[in-house]
């Protein structure tokens, strides 16, 4: 059975002096799939270390780039204001190149995350979790959520940094059969019907309070170029993102502390 982390109603055990460390593929993901988890263990006190692969290089523009700005250099300041409004203590970069979408070239570009090999990132991962004294790691489920080769990427990673540091790894996913709500998600739009995993398959469910649904608007509005206006609209928010899904492997961890 899942374990359903509702929202705190009463003051709850200080979690100060646990660290987490949460590795996402792209600036924005951070915000999509996992910023009420990260926030509310960020305001129980742990140590929130976020860390992202590549600059999000290929992804689409919806806000015009100031002149000489960059993509990459635009999306590490939204990924800088998303980490501040999650309480984020340390942010770090992999400085891997985006992969594109499936079947595209750039997926076998020498710097590209999917063309990275997992035995090395994942002992720069493992070390990281051991530095920083990480009681649990985050990524993604085996299926990189909705099938993006540099999602898949990050699941091989961290489930192999996770072994090699010992601790419990949370796999990130969406539940296939959660009702859909009139807004859709942004991972639906992004890869239809084809998304997430069993209900079955998760063990730990995040439900996101009042402010920890503030704080994920806020983080994925900070995220301009990628997120579209109407994903953060107040009506229907908590509808389409006030749930997190995990597939634990290993031992009760840290997530599970949060209840």
């Amino acid at each position: 059975m899942s374990a359903v982390l509702a929202p705190a109603r009463m003051p709850q055990r200080t979690l100060s002096g646990r660290t987490v460390v949460v590795l996402h593929a792209h600036p924005d993901d951070e915000a999509i799939f996992t910023a009420a988890t990260m926030h509310r263990l960020a305001r129980r006190g742990a140590r929130v270390v976020l860390v992202t692969a590549t600059a999000g290089e290929l992804g689409p523009v919806l806000r015009p780039l100031r002149r000489n700005e960059t993509l990459p250099g635009r999306r590490r300041a939204e990924l800088e204001r998303s980490a501040a409004v999650l309480g984020v203590a340390r942010l770090v970069l992999l400085g891997h190149r985006d992969s594109g979408m499936a079947g595209w070239t750039d997926n076998a570009h020498p710097y590209a995350l999917a063309a990275a090999p997992v035995d090395r990132v994942a002992g720069r991962l493992a070390a990281l979790c051991e530095q920083e004294g990480a009681e649990a790691l985050v990524h993604y489920d085996p299926r990189g959520i909705y099938g993006h080769p540099d999602h898949v990427a990050v699941h091989r990673i961290g489930a192999a940094a996770a072994v090699r540091a010992g601790i419990p790894g949370y796999e990130a996913t969406v539940a296939a059969d959660r009702p859909r709500t009139r807004r859709p998600h942004l991972v639906d739009r992004a890869a239809g019907a084809d998304v997430g995993w069993d209900g079955g398959g998760i063990t730990t469910v995040v439900t996101a309070d009042a402010a920890d649904l503030r704080a994920k608007r806020r983080a994925m509005a900070a995220h301009r170029t990628q997120v579209p206006r109407d994903a953060v609209r107040r009506a229907g928010f908590a509808a389409a993102y006030g749930r997190e899904w995990f597939r634990r492997t290993g031992g009760p961890g840290l997530l599970d502390s949060l209840f």
